[in-house]
């Protein structure tokens, strides 16, 4: 068993705060020590009161999806004799509404752009159940309800 600690951290800044108008910016503090500026996205509550400029949970949850399935691809990768060289994506959530009417990330794909080198390429077929694999053993995908979609990119 392992823990995962973060402390998140919000001050009130405004007199209105009963009445809804109140800044929602807030500090995400991790065990490691780095803090980081977080704030809602602007897609739910206005600019007046977030800040785009953040982090917000949403990007957070895509982004340790994105990172997970990295870090998972790059050990099998390794594993079967893979030389990695750089390993880029464009991960994209995208938010609906289920069958209550409450919003939810009910997708996330991602756009993994990988370079290799070495005398051992993987085909196509090696890189399409390195990923299969990566997304089954992954952490955070084997945590959620979201769909994970891997979508190669086209260069």
């Amino acid at each position: 068993m392992a823990e995962h600690k973060a402390n998140i951290s919000w001050k009130q800044t405004s007199a209105e705060f009963l009445k809804g108008k109140y800044s929602r910016e807030h500090t995400w503090t991790f065990d490691g020590g780095l803090t980081v500026p977080a704030s809602p996205s602007p897609s739910v509550v206005p600019a007046s009161w977030s800040n785009p400029a953040h982090v917000d949970p949403e990007e957070a949850f895509v982004a340790s999806i994105s990172s997970c399935h990295m870090l998972t691809y790059l050990h099998l990768a390794s594993r079967q004799g893979f030389q990695v060289d750089s390993y880029e994506d464009e991960a994209v959530g995208v938010t609906t509404k289920n069958e209550r009417g409450v919003s939810w990330v009910s997708s996330v794909t991602l756009h993994p752009r990988i370079a290799y080198s070495g005398d051992k390429r993987p085909k196509p077929a090696d890189e399409e159940r390195l990923h299969h694999l990566a997304h089954a053993q992954c952490f955070i995908a084997n945590s959620i309800k979201s769909e994970v979609f891997v979508k190669k990119h086209q260069s």
